[in-house]
């Protein structure tokens, strides 16, 4: 896997190998919550994508039902190299864990009643939820670098999900038919492919 360097916007394609490997990286470096790691990976590292698409392909992924990651990466797949691409995203994303959850979920059968192995998991739910704020700052920083009607939306999500506790599904079926129209007539800029 050939790294670009971090000073060219020029995007790189990668091969069926390359992007299995990847999310295979991703996996595994992504305890607690993978997406902060395959944003890092493909945009900040590969430069496989730009950060709008990036986000573009992850509000997609999060709008469809099933885990943002795992449809991230079948979308990032798909947009590489077809079902194949698809596919192969998919089972460097979901192997490895799979491997390592069935034998922890063993071990965890036998010696989850350990007082230490609570304190553990407190740490790294922490350490989790820091990935996730951090990341969260990453994807937002594209979309209020022009304040204007993205940077709106996303507020109002904010505050109907986080602060007035809407069910997210109202949110999304009030908001994105709102974000459609507003893209269509006051498009804030394009995404080169």
């Amino acid at each position: 896997m050939t790294d670009v360097a971090e000073s060219g916007p020029t995007l790189v394609r990668p091969s069926l190998g390359e992007l299995f490997m990847a999310f295979v990286a991703v996996a595994l470096s992504g305890f607690g919550g993978a997406l902060p790691w395959a944003r890092r990976m493909i945009v900040e590292r590969k430069r496989w994508m730009t950060a709008e698409e990036f986000n573009e392909d992850f509000a997609l992924s999060q709008f469809l039902p099933g885990p943002n990651v795992v449809n991230f990466s079948v979308v990032f797949g798909a947009r590489i190299a077809g079902a194949a691409g698809a596919a192969v995203a998919f089972v460097g994303l979901m192997g490895p864990p799979l491997l390592i959850v069935t034998v922890i979920a063993v071990l965890y059968a036998h010696y989850g009643d350990l007082e230490v192995l609570s304190h553990i998991l407190s740490g790294i739910s922490a350490a989790a939820a820091g990935l996730i704020i951090a990341m969260t700052i990453k994807m937002a920083k594209p979309l209020f670098a022009r304040i204007g009607w993205p940077a709106a939306i996303a507020i109002v999500a904010f505050v109907g999900v986080a602060i007035v506790r809407w069910p997210l599904p109202l949110v999304l079926v009030v908001l994105a038919p709102i974000a459609f129209a507003l893209a269509w007539f006051y498009p804030v800029g394009t995404v080169k492919r």
